[in-house]
């Protein structure tokens, strides 16, 4: 039977504080734009609104009291903040917008301080080193693999800083992993179509490996879920796991194979010629 109290509980908590934080920034951005808004910002600013919803949905609704309790409401967590928020703020590009969501005084100083202060210089040469398409895949997916390893699972589930740390890593590098997927000015791909659809699948069969661990294991991998008294429908740990497996697998693969499909499709279209450097305008043409 279906439990309202987490719903009567939840008041929000910090990931709903950085979505209305950066809600406000976009606003503010959007209101010193100089441009009239067009289809494509409305667009964009749709595909922000959901990246942001998914979030609350993701880590400040029912879905994380019942991720406590359930193997596999915690997978749908993480396809969420892993592979359903990233990509769609990455297609909406308001990293621009939000900076100016700040007042100007404060761009001005910060933009001089991480671009000549020497204490950013380490920090200046991670970003750079992030920027390249392997170290951005293997920080994705070895987050990804780590959090998984059964020691460091059971310590998130016992500790709220260590959740919070877990979903912000997950978070941020997906970001970065799907921003070298997806073009999202100011950060530009390196990667040619063919090369990103190598790096988005092998992405997903990283996913694939843990979907058939959590699937052929006989024994619950994690103790937490392995040693509650009950749970949610009276589902036991096994069968709990074989269906995160599932979600793993089927939901996780889909922001990944739409991704391959349209970068496919962008590689297969014709490529527009190049007009000569000598060449001259038409007649009649400025």
């Amino acid at each position: 039977m279906f439990d309202p109290q987490p719903l009567v509980d939840w008041t929000g908590g910090p990931a709903f504080a950085w979505v209305v934080g950066a809600a406000l920034l976009y606003r503010l951005g959007g209101r010193h734009s100089a441009h009239p808004r067009s289809g494509s910002d409305r667009w964009r600013t749709g595909s922000s609104v959901a990246g942001l919803v998914t979030i609350v949905v993701a880590l400040d609704s029912p879905i994380d009291h019942l991720a406590e309790e359930l193997l596999w409401v915690q997978m749908v967590q993480h396809v969420l903040i892993l592979m359903v928020s990233p990509p769609l703020l990455a297609l909406a590009r308001p990293w621009n917008r939000m900076w100016h969501g700040f007042p100007p005084g404060f761009r001005r100083s910060t933009a001089r301080a991480v671009t000549h202060s020497p204490l950013l210089a380490p920090l200046r040469r991670a970003a750079g080193l992030l920027q390249n398409p392997l170290p951005s895949w293997l920080a994705f997916n070895v987050t990804f693999l780590a959090w998984h390893v059964p020691a460091a699972y059971d310590a998130t589930l016992h500790s709220q800083f260590v959740h919070a740390l877990e979903h912000a890593t997950f978070f941020g590098t997906a970001l970065l992993f799907w921003t070298r997927v997806v073009d999202s000015p100011p950060w530009r791909s390196p990667l040619a179509e063919v090369p990103r659809a190598i790096y988005v699948c092998l992405a997903m069969v990283v996913s694939w490996m843990l979907a058939i661990a959590f699937a052929v294991s006989t024994a619950p991998v994690y103790a937490h879920y392995a040693t509650e008294a009950s749970r949610p429908s009276g589902i036991t740990a096994l069968a709990d796991q074989q269906l995160a497996a599932g979600v793993m697998w089927v939901p996780g693969s889909i922001p990944f194979t739409i991704a391959i499909l349209f970068v496919v499709y962008r590689w297969l279209q014709p490529k527009r010629p190049r007009e000569p450097s000598g060449a001259r305008p038409l007649a009649g043409n400025p």
